[in-house]
């Protein structure tokens, strides 16, 4: 069966990867799946046809037969389970994968996305220049937590697996403010996930898509 994922038609970041479609490419390479991508306006995305889709108007959503997904953590976590290369297959390990997953989702992603939306969608208000100081602390504690258990290990937990994919994932959006590299370890860690091949695969499919040009 065909699997088929939606991407926006043109992306906020202009093809740096940090729309959420290119981690379920990057799962999807490291599984080794076939895919096709249609691409949604943000006009399309607000339509009947992608609400059934995805309810709540957002990208990405996974096709594949009668089954129908959206949420990035749902849609890898499906590949994951479902094709090898993403999870151990011993219990224990796989549990422990699965679990940083959804830390990468509910526990590092939501301070940075605090600081994401206070730098872009706040900067104006009259209280942004007390509050940021205190959403930065906050990315900064929780990075430090994580540096701490990363140690010099390569990946979070043995091989890597669907846990580091989300959190590299996760992490890559404060590198454009420099917080990441005042964690050396985390951003060597992040830079071994963007050298993966299925990685590159992936980003250069979704760079094509906003600049007009194929991927080498």
């Amino acid at each position: 069966m065909t699997i088929t994922i939606t991407a926006f038609e043109r992306s906020p970041d202009g093809g740096k990867g940090l729309a959420r479609d290119t981690r379920v490419r990057w799962a999807l390479e490291e599984a080794g799946l076939p895919y096709e991508v249609r691409l949604v306006s943000f006009k399309a995305m607000k339509e009947s046809a992608h609400l059934a889709l995805h309810p709540f108007g957002q990208i990405p959503t996974y096709e594949e037969g009668g089954l129908v997904l959206f949420e990035t953590g749902s849609i890898v976590l499906h590949i994951a389970q479902h094709h090898a290369g993403l999870l151990p297959a011993e219990t224990q390990a796989r549990a422990r994968a699965i679990t940083w997953m959804f830390a990468a989702l509910n526990t590092v992603e939501p301070p940075i996305l605090e600081f994401a939306n206070a730098r872009l969608l706040e900067s104006d208000r009259p209280w942004s220049k007390e509050r940021l100081p205190l959403v930065v602390d906050r990315v900064r504690a929780r990075l430090k937590q994580l540096a701490a258990r990363l140690g010099d290990a390569g990946w979070l937990d043995g091989a890597f697996s669907a846990g580091d994919l989300m959190m590299v994932s996760v992490l890559l959006r404060l590198r454009p403010s420099g917080i990441l590299d005042e964690f050396p370890t985390l951003a060597a860690y992040v830079a071994r996930g963007e050298t993966r091949p299925a990685y590159r695969r992936a980003f250069a499919a979704q760079l094509a898509v906003n600049t007009g040009k194929a991927p080498d």
